[in-house]
């Protein structure tokens, strides 16, 4: 049903074929699955639908470990993937072919020196999503899928990356050409203050962890709950960019009373207030 292209981005022939490929009961289906989508506005939901058949078109899907790619499964990845772009321009998506997607997480060989000793420690990381510079980006479905229970969703999350990724290296600064009314100053002051507020703020949580509790097992979560993003956030810029983007997105609420002003630059980048969404959906509920 769904063809894409090998170049940069699809046409509009091309998106317009890929939209009278989707019927109503499939689209539906796909943005019914995810909470996160209600309250689109009409004008949002036909960018959302266009968005998402641009990404169909224009990308390469690829399962991996044997897993079949359905078009049910390319559509719901292209829905999550559309919802950061709604107001912007799909060119920041260009640039890279394909999406690769495994059944569930996949092992991927690190290697880490040693800065005092100079020894390298080579280990295997087990991870739910991975986006490469000019490469394809890399899914485990069992996390991308429908039926998260919690504020994570790492297509978002890795879609971020690539946004990240558009304007040179993944440090949390994504192109602010197309913002004339954001400046880059600007930008890098409120994204290091909140990450260093947030670096302090794990660090405090987990201070408090006792010492016979593994601060990565599921018994320090009381310890952790309170804070607005995951713990993985405060490993570096560019991940405190892609885990706040998922929570700008999916969880909105504890991001913005934590950071304001991060939420606030965040909603001016992507042109959305997620926040105020879900509090027009609460009234009309």
């Amino acid at each position: 049903m769904f063809r894409w292209l090998a170049g940069r981005g699809a046409t509009r022939r091309e998106v317009l074929r890929t939209l009278a490929g989707i019927s109503a009961s499939q689209w539906q289906d796909a943005v019914g699955a995810y909470p996160f989508l209600t309250g689109l506005s009409p004008e949002e939901q036909q960018l959302l639908h266009e968005h998402a058949a641009w990404i169909l078109a224009g990308k390469s899907f690829f399962g991996a470990h044997g897993f079949q790619v359905s078009d049910a499964v390319m559509l719901s990845i292209a829905v999550q993937a559309a919802l950061p772009v709604l107001h912007l321009d799909l060119v920041l998506y260009e640039g890279w072919t394909d999406i690769v997607v495994y059944p569930g997480g996949f092992l991927v060989p690190r290697s880490d020196v040693d800065e005092q000793t100079g020894v390298v420690h080579e280990y295997v990381e087990e991870l739910a999503g991975e986006a490469w510079e000019g490469g394809p980006l890399i899914l485990s479905w069992e996390d991308a899928g429908p039926g998260r229970d919690h504020a994570a969703n790492v297509v978002i999350h890795e879609f971020a990356h690539k946004l990240d990724l558009h304007a040179g290296d993944v440090n949390g600064m994504p192109s602010l050409s197309a913002h004339p009314q954001l400046c880059a100053r600007d930008w890098h002051r409120v994204l290091h203050a909140s990450f260093d507020a947030f670096q302090r703020a794990v660090t405090q949580a987990e201070d408090a962890i006792p010492a016979d509790v593994d601060p990565e097992s599921d018994e320090a979560a009381p310890w952790l709950v309170a804070l607005p993003l995951d713990p993985y956030a405060a490993s570096d810029p560019g991940e405190f960019f892609a885990v706040s983007t998922e929570a700008f997105f999916i969880d909105p609420a504890p991001l913005a009373q934590a950071m304001p002003d991060w939420y606030g630059l965040l909603a001016q980048y992507f042109r959305q207030d997620p926040l105020g969404r879900r509090a027009r959906v609460s009234q009309d509920t």
